[in-house]
């Protein structure tokens, strides 16, 4: 699948929040402030050519509807994103993360924890 843009995600993030919905649902439940109607209408176009999305057609009007879970999407821009700036490694991202202070001694042994003992 192809990567999405900020103003994709965006509208991604309002349609699993809503489990699909019409373009002016999607819209009135934006968190960033409101982008005009029909940019968003041609954004989830983009999002279902895309593969992400898919309409379901209702008289006049369509629905759309997620057709990758939010925790699907994560792992796939988590994957990409690991294997852009760190070099496939995750142990470089959280050395990364320990170095600029973004993650605590306390947040590392959580995590260690989370290694150590994974929940099925």
């Amino acid at each position: 699948m192809e990567k999405l843009t900020i103003q994709e995600e965006e509208a991604m993030l309002s349609i699993w929040q809503l489990e699909g919905g019409f373009v002016r649902e999607i819209l009135d439940n934006l968190k960033t402030g409101s982008m005009p109607y029909t940019t968003l209408a041609s954004t989830i176009r983009n999002l279902e050519r895309k593969g992400y999305v898919k309409a379901v057609k209702y008289a006049n009007a369509k629905r759309y509807e997620p057709t990758i879970s939010s925790e699907e999407y994560k792992a796939k821009f988590m994957n990409s994103f690991v294997g852009d700036y760190f070099k496939n490694s995750y142990k470089e991202m959280v050395s990364f993360f320990v170095k600029e202070e973004k993650l605590s001694p306390e947040e590392l042994a959580e995590i260690m924890e989370m290694i150590r003992h994974p929940k099925p």
